[in-house]
């Protein structure tokens, strides 16, 4: 099989609620399920943010410390990427949960606005937080929401601050930051090939009903997918998606389309440079 599709699931994220989708998964336990039927749908990166029992976020290492114990029972092989997002706690706190060692963590390397906010990071912050992956030896996702955090992924690697070539994601749909433009999009991919080389792996991921979207444009073009809840809470304006899974499902049938196979674990690890899970 040539070209394997790797899907990654976002399952919670800081902002969906139970009362936006009742299918979002809050608790750990709740999370565990829903990754475990996402996995077995064919996703094999688990992208995960932990809640507090009231739904509030928090970046708490105990809770992230269940949820990739769990995860590690009932997905083996599943590729854990932790969230260090700026929604979810403030300075270091982002970080805190670093020295669990997953295999990956989400790394965004600049600021950029959203919807009523600034997403703030500033760059001793990303050096921070770029400096803990290479001490636990965490492969960092840059998240990609304008074309300058690009360059300065590559500005990052030259210096050392990243390790190997960078897994970069292109962000697009968030409302006041990207929107999901096509001309935009194939540049993305341009810049990532120019920048570190042909082969490095790419994904993408669009917000709200874009999420579809640039799911098949990422799959038609030879890259890596993300979907999940945290992204997209619906299939369509009159549904409800009623699980992580079923958006999963979404992009199998995609990669059906465009005779992709989806990645399994064991090839997702082989693509990213990740090592295979310990026992």
């Amino acid at each position: 099989m040539s070209n394997p599709c790797i899907i990654c699931v976002a399952i919670t994220g800081s902002v969906p609620t139970k009362a936006n989708n009742p299918a979002v998964p809050i608790t750990v336990e709740e999370q565990i399920e829903s990754t475990q039927e996402a996995f077995e749908a064919g996703a094999s990166i688990a992208h995960c943010h932990v809640r507090n029992d009231d739904g509030t976020t928090t970046s708490d290492p105990e809770k992230f410390g269940r949820l990739m114990e769990g995860l590690k029972t009932h997905c083996p092989g599943m590729i854990v990427q932790l969230s260090t997002g700026g929604r979810s706690g403030a300075g270091t706190e982002r970080g805190g949960m670093l020295s669990l060692a997953p295999d990956m963590a989400s790394l965004s390397v600049g600021s950029n606005n959203f919807p009523t906010r600034v997403y703030e990071n500033p760059p001793d912050l990303v050096a921070w937080l770029a400096s803990e992956m290479i001490k636990y030896n965490v492969k960092p996702e840059i998240e990609a929401f304008d074309l300058s955090h690009i360059f300065q992924a590559k500005l990052m690697q030259d210096r050392g601050e990243l390790q190997g070539t960078p897994y970069v994601q292109f962000v697009m749909g968030v409302k006041n930051a990207m929107p999901v433009d096509r001309e935009v999009f194939d540049f993305y991919i341009r810049t990532v090939k120019r920048l570190f080389g042909e082969d490095a792996p790419w994904c993408a991921a669009g917000i709200g009903p874009n999420q579809i979207v640039v799911n098949e444009w990422a799959i038609a073009a030879g890259g890596h997918a993300r979907t999940g809840l945290e992204d997209n809470m619906r299939l369509d304006r009159e549904r409800l998606a009623p699980s992580n899974a079923a958006l999963v499902a979404r992009a199998v049938e995609l990669c059906e389309k465009y005779e992709r196979p989806v990645a399994s674990w064991q090839q997702a690890r082989a693509i990213l440079g990740l090592a295979a899970p310990a026992n």
